[in-house]
Order: structure tokens, then sequence, then C-alpha cells
């Protein structure tokens, strides 16, 4: 599927439904990498920014991902070693951030949107532009309460394996760290790899 729209939202016609303060209403994109190279990034940033500019989001993100079928036998293996090889590129299952996110954020990408209550905690727009010193580094107010950091002039999926671990995004978590959601540990869960994977990916610009 070239392109796609995903939406997860709560059910406000249940009242008896209570649900967890983590749950969040959730909204996706998805372009082709085509999309990207016929009309550059900031044809792919423009549109970003359009997007935001009327969702009253608290954090989201704009950068390269993996698509694939995560249930078929050996894609969650290959994908696991592949992103955390390329630390810049995401892997999301929409539907799974929006039962645990909460207010918090899931790391750097590209293009990483900040809301209430996480920019105000960071002293808004200013105190998070004077924390970061990375030269393609950008923080882009949006209203009073909302900004955009974007890394560079485009994104990158990195390469550890050739030394490129992505210093902005590196810097960018450094000054998230206290927000960012990492998947809570818990005896069974240190015994699964699934969440051992998912908790180095989210952990893989820190660590």
């Amino acid at each position: 599927m070239r392109y796609r729209f995903e939406y997860h939202g709560k059910d406000l016609g249940n009242p008896a439904r209570v649900y967890s303060p983590a749950v969040i209403s959730s909204l996706g994109f998805w372009l082709p990498s085509e999309f990207m190279d016929e009309r550059g990034p900031d044809s792919v940033r423009e549109l970003a920014l359009a997007l935001a500019m009327d969702l009253p989001f608290s954090s989201g993100q704009a950068g390269p991902s993996f698509q694939c079928q995560l249930d078929v036998l050996g894609i969650r293996d290959e994908s696991a070693a592949r992103s955390l090889r390329h630390p810049g590129m995401d892997v999301s299952t929409l539907s799974t951030l929006a039962m645990e996110l909460g207010t918090r954020v899931r790391g750097p990408s590209w293009m990483t949107f900040l809301g209430p209550p996480v920019l105000a905690e960071l002293g808004g727009a200013e105190a998070l532009r004077a924390r970061l010193h990375s030269p393609d580094t950008t923080v882009q107010e949006l209203g009073r309460d909302r900004a955009v950091v974007t890394l560079g002039p485009a994104p990158e999926a990195g390469d550890t394996e050739q030394g490129q671990t992505l210093p902005a995004y590196r810097e960018l978590a450094r000054v998230l760290e206290p927000w960012l959601f990492q998947t809570p540990p818990g005896p069974a869960a240190e015994q699964s790899p699934l969440i051992t994977d998912r908790r180095s990916w989210q952990r893989r610009f820190l660590d």
C-alpha cells in the first residue's frame, strides 16, 4: 500500500468505558519513499507542517519508517536488527502506541513535534532552542504552546556499522530523556525477547 491513513480514537459514545491515562487518540499518515525522491524533503516537511497546524497534538513525529507485516515469520527479528543498525528509521505499530504513550514522547525523528505538557515543562520553544547546538537543528514555534524540532534539511537513516550514529538525534534524545516513553519493565516483560528488543530500540540514541 503506497499511501495510508490510520486513526485510533477513544469510544466517546460509550461513557461506561474507562480508559487508562496512557490511552491516547493517535493519527498516522504514510507516504511512499518515491514521494520524497520525486518532490524533495521540503515538500514532505511542508506537508507535515500543514497537517500539524490543525491538530491538537501532545507530541508527534515525521520521518522514514519500516512498514512491514510483523506477524509474518522472521519479519519481526529482521526489522529489529535493521532498526538498531539504522536508528533514524522508525518502527511503529500505531494501534499499540495508542494504548500506552500518554503524554510521553516516542523519541527523536527527523521532525519531532512537541506540545503540552512536555514543551511547557522544557521551558518553551526558546528554552529548548538554547539547549540544542547541532548546526542543522531548527526549532520552529507553531503557536503559543507547540513547536517542531527539525534535525537537518532531510531525514537520515544512519548506519551504526558505518559509524553514522546521528549526533543531532542523540543530542535531542538527551534533552528529551525525562519525557521519553519507555516500555515498562517487569518480570514478564524482562523474559520477553520482543519487549527487550523494544526497550533497546527506544533507548537507541541514549545507550
